[in-house]
């Protein structure tokens, strides 16, 4: 597993990988590697942290753990890359932005790297994940790691929107200073949770440049483009 974080992370989390925690990390994800197939492949593992530097962090959306299918996960939360089925959550991810924002969403096309560029730190709770076994990693040890994370940004920035999306996500709300930052809170986009309410008319996609746009900040791009195959229109 890489034990150097890209961009400016390394320096801001340095006394994180002095902790006894982050030793037993290591190992445990070392071992899993070896011994099973993991996701995603190594070198993609901090790939939320390459795309997207710590000073250009303007948006955190929390997920829970990458896919666990081969070729689907790449290191951001909800995105895929993936040439099967399109995951339901992200689906109904673009059928809000559809909605919200009156642009065309591709209904094949789910790699999001191109939000993290902009400055949307795309993060799972936990990093890793065995193959077809969700939340395998779970009690790994990434969850002190990734909630570090969360309290340096929240400590160490301002006027960030955080996208907390279900149950999971919200618990992190604690993590957080409420007078320093924007949430946005939602239930899950599963259709377990967007099915009961709370997801489709959230807006949180205008609503969250909204709140850039009156802090001077640059808004996000939300819309992707496939350029292999035209777009589609996700209608409710």
């Amino acid at each position: 597993m890489q034990t150097l974080l890209p961009n400016d992370w390394q320096e801001l989390l340095k006394e994180e990988f002095t902790k006894a925690y982050w030793f037993d990390l290591v190992e445990n994800v070392t071992h899993a590697y070896k011994s099973n197939t993991c996701y995603p492949i190594k070198n993609e593992v901090f790939n939320a942290f390459k795309y997207c530097s710590f000073k250009e962090v303007k948006v955190v959306i929390i997920g829970q753990d990458p896919y666990h299918g081969k070729g689907q996960a790449n290191g951001l939360c909800f995105s895929y890359v993936g040439n099967q089925k399109f995951p339901p959550s992200l689906k109904n991810i673009y059928r809000e932005i559809s909605s919200d924002l009156e642009v065309e969403m591709p209904n094949d096309f789910g790699d999001l790297t191109a939000w993290a560029t902009q400055g949307v730190l795309l993060l799972n709770a936990t990093l890793t994940v065995e193959e077809g076994k969700p939340n395998s990693h779970q009690k790994f040890g990434w969850n002190h790691f990734t909630d570090a994370v969360i309290q340096k940004i929240s400590e160490e920035k301002q006027d960030i929107v955080f996208l907390l999306w279900g149950g999971f996500a919200q618990k992190k709300e604690a993590l957080i200073d409420l007078q320093k930052h924007k949430i946005l809170k939602a239930t899950h986009p599963s259709p377990l949770g967007a099915n009961k309410g709370g997801w489709f008319g959230c807006k949180h996609f205008s609503k969250t440049n909204e709140y850039l746009k009156s802090i001077g900040e640059k808004e996000i791009k939300w819309k992707l483009i496939n350029e292999n195959q035209p777009p589609t229109l996700f209608t409710l």
